[in-house]
């Protein structure tokens, strides 16, 4: 399914888990079909096993950096923060999935804010993930919106009769958003209680080609 998408950076979301026959992890092998490149953002690691946000892309990765977003004693939550070479600029990526409790995700979320307040203004940023707000005008998106570009809204959960839309993109500079929809396929339905959703997305519209 990840193929149909066609895209050079895919975000995910409770990767990791069960080896298979031959030993390898869930997201080697996403990266092996994929012949991406694969990045672990593990919440939940005990031993050889890791399980939470990852990343897959093709394109060169600068660094990598890993945020406990966890709140008191609910699951484990994280962000996956790594900053990408597109076209010779660098492009910050956050990957995140925010807790299930609206206290837990307004916490989570003002980590968020902390993290994207850091990043130096002229550097192009994508923030991306399941954020679990179920209301279209919860507190949580009303404070990313104001902080970046607004989130467009598409309904991409559950597949079997897709209501709500908890999986955001966000980006900066303001623009760079070019589309934003739900992928639905019959392979995507499969894959996942989630539809994948698809942007596209020019860090700099004077030097690079959208991605």
């Amino acid at each position: 399914m990840l193929k149909e998408l066609n895209c050079d950076t895919i975000g995910l979301q409770e990767v990791g888990g069960k080896h298979d026959r031959t030993g390898a992890m869930q997201l080697e092998l996403l990266a092996r079909e994929t012949g991406m490149q694969a990045v672990a953002g593990g919440t939940i690691i005990r031993h050889e096993y890791h399980y939470g946000n990852a990343l897959l892309t093709t394109r060169p990765v600068l660094a990598v950096r890993r945020h406990n977003l966890s709140y008191r004693k609910y699951e484990p939550r994280g962000a996956l923060d790594v900053d990408l070479d597109v076209c010779g600029i660098s492009v910050r990526v956050l990957v995140t999935h925010l807790g299930l409790k609206a206290m837990e995700r307004r916490m989570q979320v003002m980590k968020l804010i902390e993290l994207v307040r850091d990043v130096p203004p002229h550097q192009p940023l994508v923030v991306l993930g399941d954020m679990n707000e179920w209301l279209p005008g919860g507190l949580i998106l009303k404070w990313l919106h104001k902080l970046m570009d607004h989130a467009p809204s598409c309904r991409s959960f559950p597949t079997w009769m897709p209501l709500f839309s908890l999986d955001r993109v966000w980006s900066r500079p303001q623009g760079s958003l070019l589309s934003f929809e739900v992928h639905r396929t019959a392979a995507a339905r499969k894959a996942s209680d989630h539809y994948p959703v698809k942007a596209v997305i020019a860090p700099d519209a004077r030097s690079a080609p959208p991605t």
